[in-house]
């Protein structure tokens, strides 16, 4: 008695789709880089099952997406496949490595005690100075109310009240500020398309697929939002209000972790 091979067994590798959906498109390797910002090096290997080259897995299931959307295919059934090849979905990145730096902490300053006897001084000399000054009015004032001086009685001439300044507008920062008890980050495909992972402190997915040029996406946690960018170079990134300067380059991948306040301070 024999046993047949299952279907799953009959069916193309993941590379030999994506190899044929972009013949049948009519499209080369070069174009397919050249749209995807896939490494063309990287397309070769991967229409070759060859994974390695993507720098883990959750970067080969991002190429994997991307390419399979750039020629037409569906890209959940080849993820799944993926997945069950290499055994099934990646687990989240431990977030403690991710924050060691926000462990450190500057060291107290320590206390100037020569602008405290300074400030001490100047005190002590004003208290001094008011107070005599203060005597010699008094005096002043009783000598002449005993010649019978009259005190002058009329009213204070009001003081003439100074325009109010007119209310500066709010600027951008202050209309785009985020909450401070919340981490909100705010990702924008200025430059080109990106594939983009964003995940909470929980490692729940938040979000997972191509960001397309012009669309933004916005995220928010209580404690922290972590993120991977498949072509950081196309992504303009908003931090709780605050946009990040860093120069990434276009096809770099990128790992990032924000958490609430400053993202330049750590």
């Amino acid at each position: 008695m024999s046993i047949g091979n299952s279907p799953e067994d009959d069916r193309p590798s993941i590379g030999r789709v994506l190899q044929q959906a972009r013949i049948a498109a009519g499209l080369t390797v070069e174009e397919i880089s050249s749209s995807t910002r896939v490494r063309i090096p990287i397309v070769h290997a991967i229409e070759e099952d060859d994974f390695s080259r993507c720098g883990g897995d959750v970067y080969a299931r991002g190429h994997i997406r991307t390419l399979a959307r750039a020629v037409g295919t569906d890209p959940e059934r080849l993820v799944s496949q993926y997945d069950a090849e290499h055994g099934g979905r990646p687990a989240p990145t431990p977030a403690a490595p991710l924050f060691e730096a926000e462990r450190i902490r500057s060291e107290p300053r320590r206390p100037n005690w020569t602008a405290a006897m300074v400030a001490a001084i100047v005190a002590v000399v004003g208290f001094v100075g008011f107070t005599f000054f203060k005597g010699g009015d008094d005096s002043s004032t009783t000598t002449q109310v005993a010649e019978g001086s009259t005190p002058n009685t009329k009213s204070p001439k009001p003081k003439t009240d100074k325009p109010v300044d007119p209310k500066p507008q709010p600027s951008d920062s202050a209309i785009a500020a985020a909450p401070r008890d919340k981490v909100t980050v705010k990702l924008s495909a200025s430059q080109g398309k990106s594939w983009i992972s964003a995940k909470d402190h929980n490692g729940r997915l938040l979000f997972d697929g191509l960001l397309l040029q012009g669309q933004s996406k916005t995220f928010q946690d209580q404690e922290r939002v972590d993120l991977v960018l498949g072509d950081a170079g196309s992504i303009e990134l908003f931090v709780n209000g605050k946009k990040v300067e860093d120069k990434f380059q276009p096809g770099q991948v990128e790992r990032l972790s924000y958490t609430k306040g400053d993202p330049a301070v750590g």
